[in-house]
């Protein structure tokens, strides 16, 4: 097993490029199980996540290769493989996107047997929601042994909410989003989770042959098609990476700009950066940040898209560790999402929890010390921390890390870190 040693106290300067996002690669690649013919994906990164992925979809039948140009081709031959509707406990169990080939199992072929989902443990996150959209579209559904199973002769349009006890759901959505397209009438989806990447499938279906209008709001409408047929795509960059990469430019005092980048996927955690006092100036898809030394403290509240990503939460933590002051995160998301402050607080943070709040009182610096990562986005809170702690700083259980992040610790390095990768 791998951990990460940094030396911290390096400031970072130099030109990063963002990587196409995660969590729009996983159920667009899902999605290639509705398709007729090949579908060739480009910007899909080189992840832990993603071979999981590729494994389900071979498992299911899928025909997957990597091509010259990085892009991702995805094959599922119409007539074959009908059979194959399991996605077994120990492939699911790695993360929690790999449910999102339940909608597009079922479909496309009829029936579904997909384990619950594993992940990262940052709360109580129960897919009630996807399985009440896809009743209502008119599935039968039952859980058993760990499993869902699911069959339907036919999917038909309906109305369904997905609203949730904290606001939509993102894997849902794009679950039943699958699910209608080729249902038989029309389907809308109140309270539909907008996120960009929601946007990103709902683009590349319609691209494939899909009638799906209102993108970007939280009313979808789906009007249900015979096929849909493989595509070009390129997916977007990934806000999450965007974002962290411009924590670890502010929190080092740095100035670093990131290549390939959204501007308007970003808007919350710019305004929240430039907020604390962190210079940020985008230039088409180029964005440049810098400090001026001089933050102050924020509150914080994470919120489903266009707010403040959860996400986004550690980072933003580690960063308001050493800004002087009283800063306040209210996590809306996902209450129990705090996790990394225990290991924060061993490298010298001043941090309260009382959830869903964690007040934080910056302190003059961190210190190094032997931290254990929870979750992915936990481990990215690590390693931002341990880019300004005084001395040497272990972090453990990386693996989390790669699920998310191509060799997060190698483009570090490239912009003046002093981090590697050891086996323990």
């Amino acid at each position: 097993m791998d951990k990460i040693v940094i030396e911290g106290g390096r400031r970072l300067e130099g030109k990063v490029r963002i990587n196409g996002a995660k969590n729009a690669a996983l159920p667009i690649m899902a999605a290639c199980l509705l398709l007729h013919g090949p579908s060739r994906i480009k910007g899909i990164p080189d992840i832990v996540d993603i071979r999981t992925q590729i494994r389900i979809l071979e498992n299911l039948g899928g025909e997957i290769r990597y091509l010259e140009d990085g892009s991702l081709e995805i094959i599922f031959r119409d007539g074959e493989n009908k059979e194959k509707v399991t996605a077994p406990y120990d492939l699911v169990r790695k993360m929690r996107a790999s449910v999102c080939v339940l909608g597009p199992l079922l479909s496309k072929r009829g029936n579904a047997k997909v384990s619950y989902p594993g992940g990262c443990v940052i709360g109580q996150r129960p897919i009630d929601l996807h399985l009440k959209g896809l009743s209502a579209l008119g599935s039968s559904i039952e859980t058993k042994e760990g499993y869902v199973i699911a069959s339907a002769n036919k999917l038909r349009g309906t109305r369904i909410s997905l609203k949730g006890q904290y606001g939509t759901t993102v894997l849902g959505t794009c679950n039943v989003m699958t699910a209608a397209v080729l249902a038989e009438g029309t389907t809308i989806i109140d309270d539909a989770a907008c996120e960009p990447e929601v946007q990103d499938l709902a683009h590349f279906l319609n691209k494939a042959g899909a009638k799906i209008s209102g993108i970007g709001s939280n009313a979808l409408t789906i009007e249900g098609v015979k096929e849909l047929h493989g595509i070009d795509y390129e997916i977007i960059p990934d806000r999450i990476e965007a974002g962290t990469f411009m924590i670890a430019g502010a929190i080092t005092r740095g100035e670093i700009t990131l290549e390939n980048v959204r501007e308007d996927h970003l808007a919350a955690t710019i305004e929240k950066l430039r907020e604390i006092g962190v210079e940020i100036t985008t230039n088409g898809n180029y964005t440049t940040v810098k400090s001026n030394n001089d933050y102050q403290p924020a509150n914080i509240t994470t919120m489903p898209y266009p707010g403040l990503p959860t996400d986004m939460q550690a980072q933003f933590m580690a960063l308001l560790c050493t800004v002087s002051g009283k800063s306040v995160i209210t996590e809306g998301i996902f209450p129990d999402r705090f996790i990394h402050s225990a290991e924060l607080r061993r490298m010298g943070a001043d941090i309260q929890v009382d959830v869903p709040y964690a007040t934080i009182n910056g302190t003059p610096f961190l210190s190094g010390a032997h931290v254990m990562v929870s979750d992915l986005r936990a481990g990215a809170g690590l390693v931002l921390a341990g880019l300004v702690a005084k001395g040497t700083t272990h972090i453990h259980r990386i693996y989390h890390l790669d699920r998310g992040y191509e060799q997060l610790e190698k483009r570090l390095s490239q912009l003046g870190a002093n981090i590697t990768r050891v086996q323990e």
